[in-house]
């Protein structure tokens, strides 16, 4: 994802998640092998591109996905709601207890073609590729979707 959606994340964390922004300092702090409070006396705008930078590594990926997860869930809760109302799946403000295993190719084409009209690209994408990763259940139309369209690449 782009450096700015990738520090809007962050932001967002710091303003209106504090637990999950702490969770995410911490994990950072023990990967640098520092204390949560040493990174806290940082400048803000020398910490964030510490944390981000940090969080690209693969032993942090389920602090990242954490983080991914929070934000869509608190600041794109509609988006997530759309997303599950166009192919028909019930819901409690965009999450669900059971996916079904499949669905059809024009439902989930209709969904993500209602996403991309509604809201910017790149944060349609950040969602569908984490809830494509982060379910149990993988829909193989929505991997394909996800690999071949080109509005829903990274850096695209």
């Amino acid at each position: 994802m782009s450096p700015s959606l990738a520090a809007d994340i962050l932001n967002f964390a710091f303003a209106e998640d504090k637990p999950t922004y702490k969770a995410t300092l911490a994990a950072v702090a023990e990967a640098r092998r520092v204390r949560p409070v040493f990174l806290l006396q940082q400048p803000r705008a020398r910490r964030d591109p510490l944390i981000l930078n940090t969080l690209t590594r693969p032993s942090l990926d389920a602090a990242a996905a954490t983080l991914i997860r929070s934000w869509l869930l608190k600041k794109h809760k509609a988006m997530l709601a759309d997303f599950l109302d166009a192919l028909g799946i019930p819901h409690q403000d965009g999450v669900v207890e059971t996916l079904p295993e499949k669905v059809e190719d024009e439902k989930l084409q209709k969904a993500v073609g209602t996403l991309l009209s509604k809201y910017p690209a790149e944060v349609v994408t950040v969602y569908l590729h984490a809830f494509n990763e982060m379910n149990e259940v993988n829909w193989e139309n929505l991997t394909r979707l996800l690999n071949e369209d080109a509005r829903l690449q990274f850096g695209g």
